[in-house]
C-alpha cells in the first residue's frame, strides 16, 4: 500500500509499523509522487492524510476517482468535525481515522477495507442482476445504465451490492453498514444517508423523487425489485 502524508516523520513511523504487521509499505509526501508511484506500481489501498500543503487530501480523493481509479482509501485528519468525516466519505473515501490515532486501528481498518475489495472480487461470475435501466456485474463490479458505463466508488459499489442481493426487501441502517461496510467500522446512520444519497446521483436516480432505491421511513432503504 502507498501512505501519502508530507510529515516525514509520520511517514516513517506508519512504514514501518505497518511494514512490521505484513503490509508491503511505501510512502510518498502529496499527490505528484502519488500518481508517480502509482503509474509504475498499482497498490492495494492507499493511507491518505486529508490536510497537507499544496494539494490536500480531499482534492486527491476526489482526483482519483474522478479519473475512475477505485482503489480502496482510508482519510487520516487531524481534524475531530463528523462533518468533515462526512466530507471525506463524500469525495470517495472507503475509512476515516482521525489523527491521534492507535496504529493498531489503522492496521485493522485496512484489514478490514482490504477484505471488503477482495471479497467483491470472489463474487461468482454468474451474479449478473438487471434492474430497471441498471445492470450490475457484481463479479466485474460494472455497473451501466441504459448501456452507459457508471463510475462508482467502491464503498457506492458495496453499498449497491447489498441492496441487490436483497431488492425487494428493505434493509435497515445497521444492515447496510453489516453487509457493505463491515461490522469493524465506525459508520454513522446519518453517514450511511450521505453515501445513500452520493450512490443515487451516481446511478442517475433523483432523491427527491427516487424511483430505484426508496426510502422506507422508519426502516431504511430497499432497491426496488425490478425497476418499476
Amino acid at each position: 500500500m502507498v501512505v501519502v502524508d508530507d510529515d516525514a516523520e509520520l511517514r516513517a513511523l506508519l512504514r514501518r509499523f505497518l511494514t512490521e504487521h505484513g503490509f508491503e509499505t511505501r510512502t510518498v509526501d502529496g499527490g505528484g509522487a502519488l500518481d508517480r508511484e502509482l503509474s509504475r506500481n498499482p497498490t492495494d489501498a492507499i493511507v491518505l492524510d486529508l490536510m497537507m500543503s499544496g494539494e490536500d487530501g480531499l482534492a486527491i480523493c476526489k482526483r482519483l476517482r474522478a479519473s475512475g481509479d477505485m482503489t480502496p482509501i482510508i482519510m487520516l485528519t487531524a481534524r475531530g468535525d463528523p462533518i468533515d468525516r462526512i466530507v471525506g466519505l463524500e469525495a470517495g473515501a472507503d475509512d476515516y481515522l482521525p489523527k491521534p490515532f492507535e496504529p493498531r486501528e489503522l492496521v485493522a481498518r485496512l484489514s478490514a477495507v482490504l477484505r471488503r475489495a477482495r471479497g467483491m472480487n470472489d463474487i461468482s461470475p454468474e451474479d449478473s442482476v438487471t434492474v430497471g435501466p441498471l445492470q450490475i456485474n457484481l463479479s466485474t463490479r460494472a455497473v451501466t445504465r441504459d448501456g452507459a458505463p457508471l463510475k462508482l466508488s467502491s464503498r457506492e459499489f458495496a453499498l449497491l451490492a447489498a441492496l441487490v442481493r436483497s431488492r425487494g426487501r428493505p434493509l435497515s441502517r445497521a444492515q447496510l453498514i453489516d453487509r457493505a461496510l463491515g461490522r469493524d467500522a465506525e459508520v454513522t446512520d446519518r453517514a450511511v444517508d450521505v453515501q445513500i444519497t452520493r450512490l443515487r446521483r451516481a446511478i442517475g436516480d433523483r432523491a427527491d423523487d427516487a424511483e430505484l432505491i426508496k426510502t422506507v421511513w422508519g426502516v431504511g432503504y430497499v432497491l426496488v425489485s425490478n425497476g418499476a
